[in-house]
């Protein structure tokens, strides 16, 4: 595919999860978080990147009307549309892809959930794309990683047994190779939309972007990412990210 000559920087914000275990009965991007809603958080550090022209929030449908008052509120001047999000993650990406025009060269992916990013770290990801289809954030493991068999399906109507109701362990991995992946994540917008097309053809769903660029032969590199870049998934993230926010003040 030929690539794009044009210079212009994007930044798509996921933000239509249903946040099935954020317990808390109201959309986790919209979840106020120190005087500002989540999804406001990201939008900001994105906001405060120069090399970033346009920022596209995806939203659930019904949130597209306070989406659009955060928006002014707030003065996140380079957001000029908000589009609706679809049934996985993958799909609001998609939609939000499809939003942004072909004079697009490169394309940053931020999860609305993860409030604290920098803009320096954003700022890494578009730095470091030289020589690669795809660059994306990751911090080495602290705990050790055993990988298990999976379990066989329970049969009805067999009394389970009072111990043995946990996994095997298959190996012990080396976690000095391994990365919890994180984003900001930023790619070629061309061969991101292709790589995502190609994938809707399949019925193949992945769990982050740079797994569809691997998967058609892209090449991936990861740069050091940070540990307060937190990912907002249960009601208890929002106390350690309560503690970040007030250990960084101090």
């Amino acid at each position: 595919m030929e690539e794009n000559k044009s210079n212009k920087i994007a930044a798509i914000v996921p933000a239509a999860g249903l946040g099935r275990r954020f317990v808390t009965g109201q959309n986790k991007p919209l979840y106020v978080l120190f005087g500002k809603p989540l999804v406001v958080w990201a939008l900001q550090a994105l906001q405060s990147v120069e090399e970033i022209s346009e920022i596209v929030p995806v939203v659930k449908e019904e949130d597209l009307k306070i989406a659009a008052e955060l928006v002014g509120r707030y003065e996140i001047s380079k957001v000029r549309r908000i589009v609706p999000g679809g049934a996985e993650r993958q799909d609001s990406v998609y939609n939000g892809l499809r939003a942004l025009d072909k004079e697009t060269s490169v394309v940053v992916i931020h999860d609305g959930a993860r409030p604290f990013v920098t803009g320096s770290l954003i700022k890494n990801t578009i730095l470091e794309l030289q020589g690669v289809d795809g660059v994306i954030t990751g911090v080495p493991l602290k705990d050790t990683i055993k990988e298990v068999k999976k379990r066989k399906p329970a049969v009805a109507g067999r009394k389970q047994r009072q111990n043995g109701t946990g996994s095997l362990v298959k190996k012990t991995l080396d976690r000095q190779v391994l990365r919890a992946i994180q984003t900001p994540q930023t790619f070629r917008f061309a061969m991101l939309l292709d790589a995502h097309e190609r994938a809707r053809a399949e019925g193949l769903y992945a769990t982050d972007d740079a797994a569809l660029i691997e998967r058609y032969g892209g090449s991936i590199r990861v740069i050091e990412g940070s540990y307060s870049n937190l990912k907002i998934t249960t009601f208890e993230d929002i106390c350690f990210a309560e503690i970040l926010y007030l250990k960084s003040c101090a």
